[in-house]
């Protein structure tokens, strides 16, 4: 839900005709361009939910954003023709339908056992909002301070979502949360960097069994001897020995 929001969609939603000045003629236009690329993607996207898994449409839909972002980027900074940043917002639009818009609110419902889906769909949801909020007061700055490169913060966003996805995220398409579970915690296991070797983790074992039963000998033959130390002074009575009980 984070990335979903961090990635800049409803900057476009909310500042696309301060962005557009300057960009095109009549920023108006610009932005009924984009509420209507923005319906369009809602409904073709329909047809490749179910056909797509999961993850690979947040891996299309991050990565074509990301390009759309440099493009972006590229043409406000002069390296293009000024429509070819109308044309990257609408693709940044129709990517974002494609996976990040829809597939993060399905991922939640699917990884979480029937129990514990509505908690999981309710966090989800607030810091899907925190988010929006946090984007929607910030961009006018970002606008502001970055000038061209507004769009770069949500940029380095997109690329961190997408090798977390390609990385990480798992396909949740026709699979329970048991069999997710399992698959990430057998991935994370295999991802360890140290494996260890059966003999040499019997030697350790052994050494280790060894310095406890030498540890407990020595802690014996302390309290034989009554030097050893419990942490805590003992209650003395008048002649300075301890009392018996």
């Amino acid at each position: 839900q984070m990335g979903q929001q961090f990635s800049g969609i409803n900057a476009v939603f909310y500042y696309s005709t301060s962005f557009f000045e300057g960009v095109i003629e009549n920023p108006l236009v610009g932005t009924t361009i984009v509420g209507a690329v923005n319906v369009l993607a809602t409904y073709a996207v329909l047809f490749l939910m179910d056909k797509c898994g999961r993850r690979t449409l947040i891996v299309w839909s991050s990565a074509g954003m990301l390009v759309s972002c440099v493009v972006i980027v590229l043409t406000l900074l002069g390296y293009f023709e000024t429509f070819i940043a109308l044309l990257a917002v609408n693709a940044y639009v129709i990517f974002f339908e494609f996976g990040l818009g829809p597939i993060p609110w399905l991922i939640v419902a699917e990884m979480f056992s029937g129990k514990y889906v509505a908690v999981a769909m309710s966090l989800s949801s607030q810091m899907n909002w925190a988010c929006n909020f946090v984007v929607g007061l910030v961009f006018p700055y970002m606008h502001e301070y970055l000038g061209a490169y507004s769009f770069g913060p949500f940029a380095l966003v997109l690329l961190g979502i997408l090798v977390f996805s390609i990385t990480v995220l798992p396909e949740t398409q026709g699979r329970t949360p048991e069999e997710l579970a399992k698959e990430m915690s057998t991935s994370l296991s295999n991802s360890c960097v140290y494996t260890a070797n059966e003999e040499t983790s019997n030697q350790i074992d052994q050494e280790w069994r060894k310095a406890m039963e030498q540890l407990q000998q020595e802690e014996e033959t302390e309290r034989h001897q009554g030097t050893y130390d419990y942490g805590f002074q003992p209650i003395l009575a008048d002649d300075g020995e301890v009392p018996v009980i």
